[in-house]
């Protein structure tokens, strides 16, 4: 099969002005607890987009944690390439891909590190694994080969026990949002396609070509 052949129309739902909410974050969270409710895969996943001093763009797929009028938020290695690239670089951008319903929603905006509470708060109602793995793992070193993550997880696991505390490189982000944009698959590639942006406090709505 030619994969420039591959094709599918969207039929499934629309986006209008008048259906929408006013507040991008009210729409965002209508969408996400609809594609909850559907029980499309992974509903939670977003792909973060960063760019390193050399202006080489990169991204990765996270779990979103959390979400309130301060932003979206979620949880990583701060010595990972994406915490490096963040650290010189704090202007990200967020997508998620709901396929199953024919929607994307884009989020840029400037990111910032929770508060430690937060962060602590977070990290011990991880399981037991997870807050041992975030230890183990040097996040994008480069290592010999898995058996490097097994012993780490071994040694961290005996020398923490039940209780590891939060590592000093492990914390969360938060995107604080200046333009949201929402897409919804139409047919004959005439999809919709919303814009919020913020001006002057104000969330300002309009539509994109698609």
């Amino acid at each position: 099969m030619n994969i420039a052949d591959l094709r599918k129309s969207y039929e499934k739902a629309k986006l209008s002005e008048d259906a929408s909410e006013a507040n991008p974050l009210k729409q965002f969270e209508r969408w996400l607890n609809e594609a909850i409710q559907s029980e499309v895969p992974e509903p939670n996943a977003m792909t973060v987009a960063t760019v390193a001093g050399n202006m080489r763009p990169s991204t990765r797929v996270v779990l979103i944690k959390g979400y309130d009028e301060r932003g979206i938020v979620w949880y990583t290695n701060y010595e990972s390439r994406k915490g490096k690239e963040l650290a010189g670089n704090p202007y990200a951008a967020l997508q998620f891909h709901w396929v199953e319903l024919e929607r994307v929603v884009r989020i840029e905006g400037v990111m910032e590190k929770v508060s430690d509470e937060e962060s602590d708060a977070y990290f011990h109602s991880r399981p037991l694994d997870s807050r041992i793995g975030a230890w183990a793992s040097p996040q994008s070193q480069v290592i010999d080969d898995r058996t490097v993550l097994v012993t780490n997880a071994a040694k961290y696991a005996a020398q923490f026990m039940l209780n590891p505390p939060r590592p000093p490189h492990w914390g969360g982000y938060r995107l604080v949002p200046d333009e949201w944009q929402f897409w919804q698959g139409r047919s004959s590639r005439l999809h919709d396609r919303l814009r919020y942006r913020l001006s002057e406090g104000n969330w300002r709505r309009e539509r994109l070509a698609p």
